[in-house]
């Protein structure tokens, strides 16, 4: 299955984002971003990871997230991205909470996330103890990493079409025919 632009659009309207469009603009009219290489984080010990940084780590967590049969996934987390870093209080929280897991990829496995492989992802997310922890956007690493990276990525998927239709809804709710396809279930 093939997420696109549009699952990603859907995605930001199912959890009230608005900056996609304009970001996604801003984005294309002003070329690559500046700052530091996605691979380093472009970032010192204490400094939040830039926006690249955050895109590519994210990128890498939803590869071990999402199922196998899932296409497209760096162009949708991209594209979701748009609207969530826009700069708000849950965009910072998003930013420290991918510097701290990246620390501790680097500090447990030696390398950033981004360079590890998708098994050493899953296994740091399993030892940060992120796939066991309740969210909490202010609680320990595992609780903000399970919030603002784990839940944050499939949300998105799960809100999105086609991800929806993953789990038997193919109009999630908040899309039309969503409320009708919950009440018939699943063909």
């Amino acid at each position: 299955m093939e997420l696109t632009r549009r699952d990603a659009a859907a995605a930001l309207a199912a959890v009230g984002a608005t900056g996609g469009v304009a970001l996604a603009a801003r984005r294309t009219s002003d070329g690559p971003e500046a700052g530091g290489d996605a691979a380093d984080g472009g970032e010192g010990d204490d400094a939040l990871p830039d926006e690249a940084a955050v895109r590519a780590s994210m990128t890498a967590v939803a590869t071990v997230l999402y199922p196998s049969e899932v296409d497209g996934v760096e162009a949708f987390v991209g594209r979701f991205l748009d609207g969530r870093l826009d700069g708000a209080a849950h965009a910072e929280g998003v930013r420290t909470a991918v510097g701290e897991l990246d620390q501790a990829a680097r500090s447990w496995h030696g390398a950033p996330i981004t360079e590890l492989t998708e098994g050493d992802r899953d296994r740091l997310l399993r030892e940060v103890g992120a796939d066991v922890a309740e969210e909490d956007p202010d609680g320990t690493l595992a609780e903000r990493v399970r919030y603002y990276v784990v839940n944050e990525l499939l949300l998105a998927l799960y809100a999105s079409p086609t991800g929806g239709e993953l789990v038997g809804l193919e109009n999630p709710q908040g899309h039309p025919g969503g409320a009708e396809s919950y009440r018939r279930g699943p063909r």
